[in-house]
């Protein structure tokens, strides 16, 4: 993480966190490959893939996607993906006219079970801090380029309280299906610093 909170240079908690890992895999206490498949697990199988798989299916099921945005944490456990802390999720959709963006200013509320685990760049204070104040400059350093008569939303999330962003279909994919289009989401096009990029 670089110093503006996006992402580059390891923060200080990384280096605390590699530290520890390597303090623990020194004592035998832990072994490499159990790290690995926890993160493997956590990072691409358990989270960002779900919120994939719900993504896919608002895409192609409008009325799937009406009761994703009327009510977020039913419509997603509908496809078997339970919030793990007792948050309610609210789902925000990107469209040509507003581009939604997710921050938690006070800490790094997250959704683990749509989303996996949050990035290092999320949970940072130059991200959180400059997320409210600057949406469009941290798009940018995200190679997000949005349309200045694009109204941009933060969405502040809390312990509560969780959002995901339903990002705009890309064109060229009328003829994909639901598994060909989960593969083309990514984790930080549903927390809207990105966009989908067409196949």
């Amino acid at each position: 993480m670089s110093s503006d909170g996006i992402p580059g240079r390891d923060s200080e908690t990384a280096l605390r966190v590699k530290a520890l890992e390597s303090l623990l895999l020194e004592k035998g206490l832990i072994e490499t490959r159990a790290i690995d498949e926890l993160i493997d697990m956590f990072e691409n199988r358990l989270g960002p893939w779900n919120g994939a798989k719900v993504v896919a299916r608002a895409w192609m099921d409008s009325d799937y996607k009406d009761r994703l945005l009327r009510n977020g944490t039913a419509a997603i456990s509908e496809m078997g993906f339970d919030v793990v802390q007792g948050e309610e999720m609210v789902i925000v959709e990107n469209t040509p006219d507003v581009h939604n963006i997710v921050v938690c200013t006070l800490c790094s509320c997250f959704p683990w079970a749509t989303l996996g685990l949050p990035p290092v760049w999320y949970k940072s204070a130059p991200y959180r801090a400059r997320t409210a104040s600057d949406p469009r400059g941290v798009l940018r350093e995200f190679g997000t380029e949005i349309a200045e008569d694009t109204e941009v939303r933060v969405w502040d999330s809390n312990a509560e309280l969780r959002y995901m962003v339903l990002p705009e279909r890309p064109a060229a994919t009328e003829g994909l299906d639901e598994a060909a289009l989960a593969e083309l989401v990514t984790r930080d096009s549903m927390i809207g610093v990105t966009k989908v990029a067409p196949p």
